[in-house]
This record gives C-alpha cells, structure tokens and sequence, in this order.
C-alpha cells in the first residue's frame, strides 16, 4: 500500500479531457483535480482552485500506465553475455536507477519487475519507496524460479563459472522447488516468478517447451500460494502452460504456443496473459538482420518464437482471454515501453482495450486496484498526460508529455 504523504499541499490540476476510469471508458471534459499530498482527494467540475495550479486545459489525462513485465537491471545489447559475468550487483542497481527513471518518463508509474538478482532490484525497488530515486512504483519478483541447466539458470559458460552464478533460486525435483520458492519470500520478493518453458535468451539449445514436471510446479504453486504469493510463469510452449495452469498457476508470461485448452483454463480461471509482444518482435528483428548478437541457440529460438507471438495475442484476445499489459523490457529498449499499444491493436484489440490492459487490466493482475490504473478520490495520484486523444490513435501513449507520480510532478512539457 501506498502510505500517505506527510506533505498537506493542495494541488489543482486542471483537464481538458479526463479518462479518468478506463473501465467504463467514458471521457470526461473540464475537469480539476484535487490533489492533497500524494493522493487525489476530489474531482470537481470545471477549471476551479487558486495557488499551486497545473494546466492541462489542453490536454488528454489518464491514469499512470502500468507495465506488468519489466527487467529494470540491464537491457540487450552485443556485451550482455560479458556484462552478466563482470558487473556487480551494485552496478545492476545503479543501471536500474536509470532505467527506472527511463520508464517513470515514458508514463509508466507501476511495473512488475520479473526477474534481476535479488540484491539489485530489491533495493533499487526500496529506493524508488523511499523516494531517493526517481522511479514508477516496482513490484519485484527478484530470482525466477528454474531447473537447473533450464531458462532462469546459467547457461553457456565455462562449468566452473555456472557453478559459481548458479543461485539458490535453482532447484530440481518438488521439495527442492518448494525451498526455492521459500527462500525467495524470505528475501523479499513480492510475487514468485517462474521459468516453466524453456525461453529464446537462454543460451542453449534446450528447446521452448516444457521443463519443470508437473510435480514440481504444483509444489511451487502450492508453496507460493501458501505464503501469500501469486506465481507468474514465463511459458511459451503449450505444455508448460496448460500444465502450470492445471497446478493453479496465477498468469501466463509471454504464451507464444498457447492452444484452445490453454484458452479454456484461462477462461475458466480468470487468468491473465501477459502477452510482451514488444519482446517477440525485438528478438525477431535481431535474429534475422545484418546486425544480430545472439549466439546460435538464441537466433534458432528466436526465430521460431518471435514471429509467433501477434497472432497468439489475437487468438487469445478472440477467445476471450483477459489480458494484462506487459512488454519485457530490458528485452527491448527502457522507455520505448509505450510501442507495446501499437502491437496490441494489431492483434485485434480496441485502443480503449489496449489502454485497459495497461490501467483497470494490469491493476486487477497484479492484485493492486486500490492503488493503481485509475484516477479516483482515494488513489494516488499517478496520472499522466498527451496531446491527442490515445482513443482514435493509441499512438498517442508513445508521445507522453506529463507524468505525475504519487502528486509529484516528473515530466512537464
């Protein structure tokens, strides 16, 4: 929960044109903002208040967006296999303070954080609460949970370096799988994350399918959901999906080869998707051009996945699945987290839609509607602010020229 800002300051914020619950999509004009500290205290009508006044008469307001797959600590590049071996985790963290700061820019004040060593994003998480960085609100998963040799492990270098990198988070058969899944709560994190397929970044030629047993993903499920965590699985093959989702598995990351009994369960569990169609065009686009750094095993996977993903999204979005906004960044670039909205309207949805998956959608995943994806008195007050209206063009979202996190102004244009 957010706490109350100890700063009394009223704020009057007048809007042109308010979004102000995505869910209902209505657009509301002439409106004020009351803002008292870090929350919105009162939505009034017309262009009201005197003192500490910020104009948006002409702009389109909507709630801080929420990206609900992000890797803040690094970002793709020809040197990630050499930095995973030569950075600390300090130098993670202060790289994160960086992209976090990126993506707080790009009008994304929530994300999920799904996947960084424990020390740097766990303490770049608590740095952004304190307010010593700038940064969107993290929920940090810290370590995936994954099999050793699987996607989530160490893979590709000399054996006596993967021994030495190879983190408690690793583990092989169900009652090792449940300390794994212990020992990541104990050290701090707010959701379990794991590798259920094996994933295009991995370097190794493992495949895409299917790696934990379906004993050891009800043991992490069940130890997860017993300490108050929800588990989310990176899955792309349909035999680690569905078999995550029959052990009750909370959301789907990524879901390239979901099939109708994927779609059946999720339908029938209320489980979100989480899409990050940004990654698969990344990997795509790197895979197949003149320019391309990933080793053989990761261009083999990244070609057979990344042009799969649109149209998994499009048959997800037609067979009713909710989905949640998610772009992988750290993938692709920090801050370019906005270009996820372009790829969902490809594959079928409304901009309003899009604009849902990233405000009510994401919220409701991630299990914090109370405190984000929409502008009500009570909330903190995340809001940003474009020229056009992101309803006729969605486009529009990549074009962010507000942001105000918890009542402090960040980006103002």
């Amino acid at each position: 929960m957010t706490p109350d800002s100890p700063d009394t300051g009223t704020t009057f914020v007048q809007v042109g044109r308010l979004l102000a619950d995505p869910a209902n999509g209505v657009v509301q004009r002439d409106k004020t903002l009351v803002i008292r500290g870090n929350r919105v205290v009162e939505i009034r009508d017309g262009f009201v208040g005197e003192g500490d006044i910020v104009d948006l008469r002409a702009a389109f307001v909507l709630p801080g967006l929420i990206d609900s797959h992000v890797h803040l600590t690094g970002e793709q590049n020809p040197n990630s296999r050499l930095e995973n071996v030569t950075e600390s985790n300090a130098d993670q963290a202060f790289a994160g303070a960086r992209f976090a700061r990126r993506t707080l820019m790009a009008g994304f004040t929530t994300v999920a954080d799904l996947g960084a060593t424990n020390e740097s994003i766990f303490a770049l998480r608590d740095a952004v609460r304190r307010g010593d960085v700038p940064g969107p609100r993290i929920i940090a998963s810290g370590e995936s949970v994954s099999i050793h040799g699987g996607h989530g492990d160490v893979n590709g270098y000399r054996d006596d370096i993967m021994h030495m990198f190879t983190g408690e988070s690793i583990c092989s058969g169900p009652e090792d799988c449940m300390r794994a899944v212990r020992l990541q709560v104990r050290a701090g994190a707010d959701i379990i994350k794991i590798t259920a397929t094996g994933g295009v970044l991995s370097n190794t030629a493992a495949g895409l399918g299917q790696q934990f047993s379906d004993a050891e993903l009800a043991a992490i499920v069940d130890a997860a959901h017993r300490m108050g965590r929800q588990v989310t699985a990176h899955a792309h093959g349909a035999d680690g999906i569905n078999s995550f989702l029959r052990a009750g598995g909370d959301s789907i990351e990524h879901g390239t080869w979901l099939d109708a009994e994927s779609i059946r369960l999720m339908r029938r569990d209320g489980v979100y998707l989480v899409p990050t169609l940004m990654a698969g065009d990344f990997v795509a686009r790197i895979a197949s051009g003149p320019d391309n750094f990933f080793t053989p095993a990761q261009t083999a996977k990244a070609l057979e996945a990344g042009p799969k993903m649109l149209d998994m999204a499009r048959r997800a979005h037609e067979g009713g699945v909710r989905i949640a906004f998610g772009t992988d960044s750290g993938v692709s670039a920090h801050g370019d987290n906005a270009g996820e909205f372009a790829l969902l309207v490809r594959a079928g949805l409304t901009p309003l839609e899009a604009i849902q998956t990233a405000t009510v959608n994401a919220a409701a995943h991630l299990r914090i509607s109370d405190e984000a994806g929409r502008i009500a008195p009570g909330m903190p007050a995340d809001l940003i602010a474009v020229g056009g209206d992101p309803l006729s063009d969605v486009t529009e979202l990549q074009r962010v020229r507000f942001v105000m996190r918890g009542g402090e102004v960040f980006r103002s244009e």
